[in-house]
């Protein structure tokens, strides 16, 4: 016998189509509010992203104008620097001739107390030699006898000492005229230091010193040059 739709069962499926359908709209309202939260979040990701983009982009034009005004700052530096050098090796220059126009006046009577006769005191006498060699000596004490190569320097150093002692050893190759005489050392400053004198010294070498308005050997009246 064929099954009879009764009102209480069309009823009941009408229910559960409706259910269903309250069911199904309340999923696409779901599906619907999740995908406008991710577009939500999208969005602010990008405009936060877009965000730190602007920031990364000031920070590199802030960093990209700081670079540019210390690469100029340390060109400045640099120049500043540059004058500075040249102007301290003219004072350096100036005060060395300085120190030669104490010197050289004084060296006849000084090298003349120690029984060296002084003939002829030239200053700044150079040679050459082949290869591009060359040799400068600031004062130089002449006689029949004896040559003596004086190092002059506003502030004398160990370095200085030590330069003009192999000034001395070669000083024959570049003046082979004076083979037959004598040489001697000296080295001349307004300002040495004791361990400096002292040095000198023990390498054979006269100190010519300022005393007051003049100059001075520091060495003792029993000090016996080395002689090369």
């Amino acid at each position: 016998m064929p099954n009879t739709a009764t009102y209480e069962s069309v009823w009941e499926m009408f229910q559960e189509t409706s259910r269903q359908f309250q069911e199904s709209k309340r999923q696409i309202e779901e599906t619907s509010r999740q995908f406008q939260e991710m577009v939500r979040e999208d969005r602010e990701r990008r405009a936060e992203l877009d965000r730190k983009f602007q920031e990364t982009d000031q920070k590199f034009q802030e960093t990209a104008r700081l670079s540019r005004e210390t690469e100029s700052f340390v060109k400045e530096v640099a120049r500043q620097m540059r004058e500075t050098d040249r102007k301290l090796d003219r004072l350096g220059s100036r005060l060395g001739e300085f120190v030669e126009g104490m010197v050289a006046p004084t060296c006849e009577t000084l090298f003349a107390a120690r029984g060296i006769p002084v003939h002829k005191v030239s200053r700044r006498v150079v040679a050459k030699r082949p290869g591009g060699r060359i040799m400068e000596i600031d004062l130089f004490v002449v006689n029949s006898e004896v040559v003596s190569l004086v190092e002059v320097k506003s502030k004398l150093t160990v370095d200085d000492v030590r330069e003009h002692v192999d000034r001395m050893g070669d000083f024959k190759e570049f003046f082979p005229e004076y083979a037959d005489k004598r040489a001697i050392g000296a080295v001349a400053g307004m300002v040495i230091d004791e361990n400096v004198r002292l040095f000198a010294m023990r390498q054979g070498l006269f100190v010519i010193e300022q005393a007051g308005d003049t100059v001075r050997f520091a060495n003792d009246e029993a000090f016996v040059p080395r002689a090369w």
